[in-house]
């Protein structure tokens, strides 16, 4: 490439206004308002990184407190299910022995009432065979007639047999 230094030459004319206009804007402080303007855009991003910054801990300290809570809610859960499960039981063993007294209760009510039919039969069967024997010896002093003692308790026992049957 080759340069033309003469003062007609177009090159020469451009390259001097060139310099005057850097110098002009030198002159005005345009470098230190372009400085200042990178300087504020600078400070600028550099506060928006922080505030990212900021708001990154923020959300991490978030997401922690939400994962304790999730894990106290977790733990909570599987303690109420163990409650739960205990309180089952306990319910089921106190129904069981509630069941198991009420079945004693019956049974020993049956047991009772077993006894008592028993008795009123035993007083039932005395007193037929005390009428009984009444009548065998009405039949006797009415009819005079002295009667073998043997043959008289083979008669009382036929007929308590019959009316046993």
């Amino acid at each position: 490439m080759h340069f033309d230094f003469a003062l007609n030459s177009p090159t020469i004319w451009v390259f001097l206004a060139v310099l005057i206009f850097l110098f002009l804007l030198g002159y005005a402080g345009i470098h230190k308002k372009i400085a200042a303007s990178l300087d504020a855009r600078s400070e600028k991003i550099r506060d928006e990184l922080k505030q990212a910054s900021l708001l990154r801990e923020e959300a991490q300290q978030l997401l922690a407190s939400y994962k304790n809570r999730q894990k106290e809610a977790e733990n909570q859960a599987k303690n109420i299910i163990k409650q739960a499960r205990k309180d089952a039981e306990n319910m089921a063993k106190a129904a069981r022995k509630e069941f198991e007294e009420r079945l004693k209760r019956r049974e020993e009510q049956a047991e009772a009432k077993i006894k008592a039919a028993e008795a009123q039969a035993m007083r039932d069967v005395k007193l037929k065979a005390a009428d009984t024997a009444i009548s065998a010896v009405e039949k006797i002093l009415r009819s005079g007639n002295i009667v073998d003692h043997d043959d008289l308790i083979k008669t009382g026992i036929s007929e308590l047999d019959k009316i046993s049957k």
